[in-house]
């Protein structure tokens, strides 16, 4: 984890995390065979691997209840054909839920075992780049149509050399540790697959811990509202309002 608070593609998994990687995978299409797409939609869907390189993976590993945060996915295609259909599938916890952002509780009392750790801003994902940053993102359309399976999102071809920057605005709704896991395919059929320059599977994970209390911030003489002690102009810093 960088020293800015965002977690980086982590090199290591857990076993446990191949198989639902796996599964993840594996679910798409047989979601989308069952709906008919196996055999007429994706058809035309090519066989084979597409090269997709991560740079840049990022989710802030310390955040707090209500404060609102992004969930940002950098992906290049490095090789010389183009990948069919750039999907992501976005899961939390070591059990899928239904959504991304939730946890699945293991309750038979429940009607829904499904629970938000986080809520998902409307009409996101977004794409970032040719202009568009974190800052003034909110006036851009929404890029990612989610599939049938409601925690995988497509985003279309992606040429070769090409790269995509995709941002998930969320909001933390529950307190305590989680781990949110990703993988990347190259298609929703299940024939086109994504692989690193190794050849194995596309796909990280974060491990993020939300707090019950708001960050401190104070408000600088510009109007900017920034998170912890403040600098002020003549060289000392002020500790702003909010508890740790």
């Amino acid at each position: 984890m960088g020293e800015n608070g965002t977690s980086a593609a982590v090199p290591r998994f857990r076993t446990p995390v191949r198989a639902i990687a796996a599964l993840a995978l594996a679910a798409v299409a047989a979601t989308l065979a069952a709906c008919g797409g196996g055999s007429s939609e994706f058809a035309d869907e090519p066989s084979g691997k597409f090269p997709v390189t991560v740079t840049k993976s990022s989710f802030p590993n310390r955040q707090h209840i209500s404060q609102r945060t992004d969930l940002v996915l950098g992906l290049k295609n490095p090789g010389n054909k183009t990948v069919p259909d750039l999907a992501i599938t976005i899961w939390t916890g070591e059990t899928k839920a239904n959504g991304s952002f939730n946890i699945r509780l293991d309750n038979p009392a429940l009607a829904n075992p499904s629970r938000p750790v986080w809520i998902l801003e409307n009409k996101y994902p977004k794409l970032l780049g040719n202009g568009v940053t974190l800052d003034n993102v909110e006036k851009a359309p929404s890029a990612g149509a989610e599939t049938a399976l409601t925690d995988t999102y497509s985003f279309g071809p992606l040429k070769p050399g090409k790269s995509k920057v995709i941002d998930w605005r969320v909001t933390p709704a529950q307190t305590g540790t989680y781990t949110v896991h990703y993988v990347v395919a190259a298609g929703l059929g299940g024939k086109a697959k994504a692989v690193t320059a190794a050849g194995g599977p596309v796909k990280g994970e974060f491990v993020v811990t939300i707090g019950s209390k708001p960050p401190q911030t104070c408000v600088l003489p510009n109007g900017k509202v920034v998170t912890g002690k403040c600098q002020l102009s003549g060289g000392g810093t002020t500790a702003g309002s909010g508890g740790q």
